[in-house]
């Protein structure tokens, strides 16, 4: 873990594109995350958020500025600094058909640490193990994968980016395919990691089961920050409405 600064993300004037866009997603953009950070990331459909998260983590091309995640430079140190970072993506699905269990699924989350064609090892399956029983998978640990609902596969996804034991955890819309109960359990697990030192980085619309803390907001609007403060959880929807309604 990196140990020299509580800074653990720093974007400074930054500027990011897709691939043969003509115009940058993310303008002008300056941000500091600190060590165990729970950040909620709002603000209208189309307003980056997406886009942040994939800056954070080398998987765009930056155009201007800088982007230094644990002290290194994210367009040199892409792969040493995922090996660190946990990224759950929105909506994904699998085919009905997908052989995999959900320990093959977790397990994956193994596998950057591993190394090319290394076995899992004792401290992988039991990694695997500890993540399972965090989401509360323990009963459906060797059912494959599509037979799973829409929300019990995005706490498969969860769990396998927690098998990395990762030092930022960054999450896209992970509550879209969750009920209210299911929401506040997995609020639960990403508060209890941050306590410990995990950095969270959220994107949502769900604002009604978050931490019964003060957690960091996050706004943006078309590619710029228009809000960065930090607030108790149960205020975070208003103050994202309203700032996405002045917006």
């Amino acid at each position: 873990m990196y140990e020299h600064s509580n800074t653990q993300i720093e974007l400074s004037g930054v500027y990011t594109a897709y691939m043969g866009a003509e115009y940058p997603v993310i303008r002008d953009l300056s941000l500091e995350i600190n060590r165990g950070d729970f950040v909620i990331v709002g603000g209208p459909n189309g307003a980056g958020k997406t886009t942040l998260l994939e800056t954070i983590n080398g998987m765009l091309h930056i155009t201007h500025g800088s982007v230094k995640i644990f002290g290194m430079d994210v367009s040199t140190k892409g792969i040493e600094i995922r090996k660190k970072t946990g990224y759950v993506i929105q909506s994904f699905a699998f085919d009905p058909l997908t052989p995999f269990t959900v320990k093959n699924v977790v397990m994956i989350g193994r596998y950057g640490l591993l190394g090319c064609f290394n076995k899992p090892r004792e401290e992988d399956y039991k990694a695997v193990e500890e993540s399972i029983k965090m989401l509360g998978l323990e009963d459906m640990a060797d059912k494959p994968i599509g037979t799973l609902s829409g929300g019990q596969q995005q706490k498969v996804l969860i769990a396998q980016n927690l098998a990395k034991k990762p030092d930022i955890l960054l999450l896209d819309e992970p509550f879209s395919n969750l009920d209210l109960c299911t929401r506040e359990f997995v609020s639960d697990v990403l508060n209890d990691i941050s306590s410990k030192g995990c950095t969270v980085i959220m994107v949502s619309h769900a604002f009604d089961a978050l931490p019964d803390k003060d957690l960091r907001i996050v706004v943006m609007d078309d590619g710029s920050l228009k809000l960065n403060e930090t607030c108790h959880g149960s205020k975070v929807e208003n103050i994202i409405r309203n700032m996405s309604a002045v917006t």
